[in-house]
């Protein structure tokens, strides 16, 4: 009951609209956009194959700034803990861990884990690059924020005392281990070593140049058996000319966040690999609304916006329609019960009807205690935003059909995040990109942008942070 209660409470306040398709590099060696040359060769008898990347800056994973680059260097360098391809949280460089108290972690670094140059992996190591992320603008600072304290216990254990509890803390520990004593004497952001720099992952770098960067095996890595022998990294000055190197075969894969690829290379001659992305537009209801506090009038709502067309017509079905704001593919996705609110305005107009609301002059009303209610909303958009501008206009024309009267406010960024932070608007179209941790309390939680508290809720919330048998995670 808990389970299908809080989908319930999900799908009448928070109606995501898309999670969009990211193109990426896998952890896997041969997935992406790849040439059907080479993939048509046996797969034991391919020993080198060719990346591309555009807009290089550098390889050191905790400076770079590049996305492409993150991707491509989780093959050389390892975090303490690491997501399989279910958003399952997996041991790493680490062979355990425990939580002892609401804000303290114990990490026990694993046996025989060496560096590319030979030297063994250390909690010093560990220690050094938390220090660094925390001193340090980088794309991994958040992962760290709330760590203040890093105590060594011993030669291969460390504790991590946060500020606060953070729920599924272990999910930030996925963030690259560089080697303390590599680094010791260098000015970390501008040394020379950035582009030579040793890790632990299944490849190291023996070059890199302007044009390139060459990878062979790590002889030092025998976790797992490796097939290819050897990875160049083409680098470009920008995507067109990557796009253009790849149209040409002059490299093998490439990974991309662009949607409308096809137009740039095509449809023929490769294979194609998706993943879901974590990127979600959707819409929050405020539920401190007089009107809008009432479950059958938000429950309607998501039967009058037509979701699917949306997405048809604005995001050319390059985007998905999910209920759920645990993205596709995760484990806590509940696909057996999955049920997306379909758009239907005989059932809109149903619940509207049985629960006291009565169609008059082109309008929906309710007389309560001499009083009487319309069904008028504000939709608050961010006027810079054209995309989300033309959901708004979509929006508003599915809720006139059936008589509810909106009214799109256009806001300037300012005061969008005004609106947003101070919660003034009845319905909102905004976004995030989610967290792979199970962590909801961004919808659910305290402040969530939907105002909505319900204390049986707050209750299992609460009780997931410290769950971690995953039947009983998922049931909740």
């Amino acid at each position: 009951m808990r389970n299908n209660f809080i989908k319930y409470i999900f799908i009448i306040f928070v109606i995501a609209i898309m999670g969009f398709a990211l193109y990426k590099l896998n952890k896997s060696e041969n997935e992406g956009v790849v040439k059907n040359p080479t993939i048509e060769i046996e797969e034991e008898k391919i020993k080198e194959i060719t990346l591309g990347v555009s807009e290089y800056d550098t390889i050191n994973p905790i400076l770079s700034n590049n996305k492409y680059i993150q991707e491509i260097s989780k093959i050389i360098y390892e975090p303490l803990m690491e997501l399989d391809s279910e958003y399952k949280i997996q041991k790493c460089l680490i062979q355990d861990w425990a939580k002892i108290s609401e804000t303290t972690y114990i990490l026990k670094i694993a046996e025989n884990i060496k560096w590319s140059n030979g030297e063994n992996l250390t909690v010093e190591d560990v220690m050094f690059t938390i220090d660094i992320l925390k001193n340090i603008p980088s794309i991994y600072s958040y992962n760290v924020q709330y760590i203040i304290k890093v105590d060594k216990i011993d030669d291969k254990t460390v504790q991590l005392t946060t500020s606060h509890e953070i729920p599924f803390f272990e999910y930030n520990l996925v963030f690259p281990i560089l080697s303390k004593k590599y680094y010791e004497g260098q000015d970390f952001n501008i040394t020379q070593k950035n582009e030579m720099t040793i890790g632990t992952g299944k490849y190291k770098i023996i070059e890199n140049t302007q044009e390139e960067i060459v990878l062979i095996k790590n002889e030092n890595y025998t976790r797992q058996e490796l097939s290819l022998e050897k990875i160049i990294i083409k680098k470009y000055s920008n995507i067109g000319e990557m796009y253009n190197a790849f149209k040409l075969g002059k490299i093998d894969l490439i990974s991309t966040t662009n949607i409308n690829i096809e137009n740039y290379i095509g449809t023929l001659g490769y294979n194609k690999k998706e993943t879901a992305g974590r990127e979600f537009d959707y819409i929050a209801i405020n539920t401190q609304n007089t009107v809008l506090a009432h479950k059958e009038v938000r429950q309607a709502l998501s039967y009058v916006i037509n979701k699917d067309n949306i997405i048809q017509t604005l995001y050319n079905n390059k985007y998905y329609n999910n209920d759920y704001p645990l993205e596709y593919g995760h484990w806590l996705d509940d696909k057996e019960n999955e049920s997306i609110s379909e758009y239907n305005l005989e059932k809109a107009k149903q619940i509207l009807q049985d629960s006291g609301w009565q169609y008059q002059y082109n309008q929906w009303r309710k007389t309560e205690n001499y009083k009487t209610t319309t069904l008028s909303f504000r939709i608050m958009v961010q006027s810079s935003n054209s995309l989300r501008m033309a959901v708004a206009e979509m929006i508003k024309s599915n809720l006139e059909q059936i008589g509810i009267k909106a009214n799109i406010v256009k806001l300037t960024d300012k005061q969008y995040q005004s609106y947003l932070q101070n919660k003034n608007y009845d319905i909102i179209i905004t976004g995030i990109t989610l967290s792979p941790s199970p962590n909801l309390e961004t919808f659910f939680g305290s402040g969530n942008l939907a105002n909505y508290n319900n204390e049986e809720l707050n209750k299992i919330v609460d009780e997931v942070k410290n769950i971690t048998k995953q039947e009983l995670l998922k049931e909740k």
